[in-house]
């Protein structure tokens, strides 16, 4: 039979699952009667663990937050699902600045788990193979991540200071819609107040964050992740590239994500032939463009470049090589 003090932490256990719990259902998980339930959960409340009563019908036991974490209660697959949680998160440099929580963390979880299920974990860290390289991303502190959130849930102005990649600094009163996590970096997406035109920033790049009086409407039209998508396909490069492909949005977003390029259907004019032909127009603006010919051949579908003349020329001399390999003996 289960000693009192592994009652008591399997009472912790059954209340950290959520819920009100009655005293009626906790004795019967546990095997007991009433009033030793009552006693169980008194000695919890000494322990500094934050249990409330509930009065009423269905009332019972809960637990209440409280100003420190009380011992967690995991299972054999809570634990290794967050010790891969913390694995994949800093794999995708989706962290904040205090970088070591989530390695002590995963130390303080490692410590305490059964041998047969650590072995379990080390075979499978030793197995798994990841198709990206790691890499080294600047994370943002986690008191602004934290500010920012609760900005955007509160529809409250902020004020931030950011230094753009330049190294210029600035101070802007941002209207944040939502927090985007992408390619392993944290992003913020609102309108600028000052300029009345919306704008995305990278949070590592926000050394202060704090809200202001007020608040604002939720805007209508696309998510916080579309509008980051849309920033990205939209941004200042060197060159500016239409093109006119004659396919589907899913087989050219195959190839041209959302981040990459903004895609619209086009419609051929008459005088144009095949009216009854889908085309998209596909706009993108990059630094280079000696990666387009090889995404246009690997896309392979009928397309017409409209701007610029050098990106044509270098499609024309992309299959000229192919050409020139495909004839050699």
């Amino acid at each position: 039979m289960p000693r009192p003090t592994g009652r008591v932490l399997t009472l912790l256990e059954l209340l950290q699952s959520g819920g009100t719990r009655t005293v009626a259902e906790l004795a019967d998980r546990l095997g007991v009667e009433g009033r030793t339930v009552r006693r169980y959960v008194g000695q919890l409340i000494d322990l500094d663990v934050p249990v409330e009563s509930v009065r009423g019908r269905y009332g019972g036991y809960r637990l209440a937050p409280g100003y420190r974490l009380p011992p967690l209660m995991l299972s054999d697959d809570e634990a290794l699902a967050v010790l891969l949680g913390l694995v994949a998160g800093r794999r995708a440099g989706l962290t904040t600045t205090e970088r070591t929580a989530s390695e002590t963390a995963s130390a303080k979880i490692r410590r305490v788990l059964p041998k047969h299920v650590a072995r379990r974990l080390d075979l499978l860290l030793e197995t798994l193979a990841f198709t990206d390289q790691p890499g080294e991303f600047d994370t943002p502190d986690a008191e602004v991540l934290l500010a920012i959130a609760d900005a955007v849930r509160h529809r409250r102005p902020l004020s931030i200071r950011y230094t753009d990649r330049d190294g210029r600094r600035s101070e802007r009163t941002l209207h944040a819609y939502g927090i985007v996590a992408h390619a392993g970096r944290w992003y913020v997406t609102g309108e600028d107040a000052r300029i009345g035109e919306d704008r995305t920033f990278r949070l590592d790049r926000i050394v202060d964050a704090r809200t202001l009086p007020g608040s604002f409407e939720e805007p209508m039209g696309p998510g916080p992740a579309q509008r980051v998508l849309s920033g990205f396909a939209t941004a200042e490069y060197r060159h500016e590239v239409t093109l006119r492909v004659h396919g589907t949005v899913e087989q050219i977003r195959a190839h041209l994500p959302a981040g990459v390029a903004s895609l619209d259907e086009y419609e051929p004019a008459a005088d144009q032939g095949g009216a009854a032909e889908r085309w998209v127009r596909v706009e993108l603006r990059v630094e280079r463009l000696d990666w387009l010919p090889r995404v246009l051949a690997t896309l392979d579908r009928p397309f017409v470049i409209e701007r610029p003349d050098e990106l044509r020329d270098l499609v024309t001399a992309l299959a000229d090589r192919l050409a020139s390999y495909a004839r050699r003996a």
